[in-house]
């Protein structure tokens, strides 16, 4: 493929390894290695999950990059990556020691999603748990990484159970690294149907005042909700995810930016182009040109 074209996207789906519990998986950096090959996927590839990807590293460095954001992540760093999300590996694994826990979508209890806002695209990445946070966060990893490897122990359906439940207590405490549950009962209630309302109608509405109309809340709640459990306000949040899929498309598509702009509910390829290089700082061609230029 062309160097300059579009960057093509591998979407991974969740498959079982055999003699595995469906639904989550605990292993090894070298482990992914010998997954990725025995699926015929380069490990390196940029690509687009359909579960939820937890990275820890022991030893060693590992880059990666999420969404266009580039991490390095150093001895007690965590990086979670959601369904969704385009995410790289940007170094050699085999430089680095850690672990890897995947997971579906479904399979946490709906009250552990919630509580531990599973489904919450959080800015303040890497995670780095310390003290006895941190301890606290090693201590459960080591847990589900000795279950995860004594299927033979329980009856599956309860090794599966404990499995959920370690899992369910290890995003929890990440969920809580660093102060980032927020907001009071009310306001935390209003985000989350802000968040799943603007992931469902980005490309059709850019206007806070809609979403707080359908939702039935005022424009200043959500705002004052937003900027609680996202550090930024709502319209700021709605920009965001449609510069964020503007982006996607612009590296990943070979669309031009009328076509983007369309998709993404501007009314012309005139107010994309000035959207785009206010919250961009540069054109769509030229950050297509640069995005392009510079991957591996």
């Amino acid at each position: 493929m062309d160097r300059n074209g579009p960057a093509d996207v591998t979407e991974v789906p969740f498959r079982a390894s055999p003699g595995a519990p469906p639904g989550a998986e605990v292993f090894g950096f070298a482990d992914l290695l010998a997954r990725a090959r025995g699926h015929d996927i380069d490990p390196y590839a940029t690509k687009r999950l359909a579960f939820h990807e937890l990275i820890s590293v022991r030893s060693g460095t590992l880059r990666c990059s999420v969404d266009f954001t580039e991490h390095e992540l150093t001895p007690g760093n965590w990086l979670w990556v959601r369904p969704g999300q385009i995410s790289q590996y940007r170094s050699d694994l085999t430089l680095a020691e850690g672990t890897i826990v995947l997971f579906l979508p479904g399979f946490l209890s709906p009250a552990t999603v919630e509580a531990a806002r599973v489904d919450q695209h959080d800015g303040k990445l890497p995670l780095t748990p310390q003290g006895a946070e941190g301890d606290a966060v090693r201590h459960v990893l080591e847990l589900l990484e000795s279950e995860y490897r004594q299927l033979a122990g329980l009856p599956l359906e309860v090794h599966i159970e404990v499995l959920r439940h370690l899992l369910a207590v290890l995003v929890l405490r990440l969920a809580h690294v660093r102060g980032t549950q927020g907001g009071d009962e009310v306001g935390s209630a209003a985000f989350r149907s802000f968040q799943q309302a603007v992931e469902r109608d980005f490309t059709r509405t850019h206007r806070v005042e809609e979403y707080a109309g359908q939702l039935g809340y005022s424009v200043r709640t959500l705002t004052r909700a937003t900027h609680a459990a996202a550090g930024c306000g709502a319209k700021r949040y709605i920009d965001d995810r449609v510069l964020l899929e503007a982006k996607r498309l612009l590296v990943h598509t070979g669309l031009t930016a009328t076509a983007i702009g369309d998709r993404l509910g501007f009314p012309d390829a005139t107010v994309f182009t000035k959207f785009f290089r206010q919250r961009a700082g540069e054109t769509p061609a030229t950050f297509r040109n640069h995005a392009r230029g510079n991957r591996p």
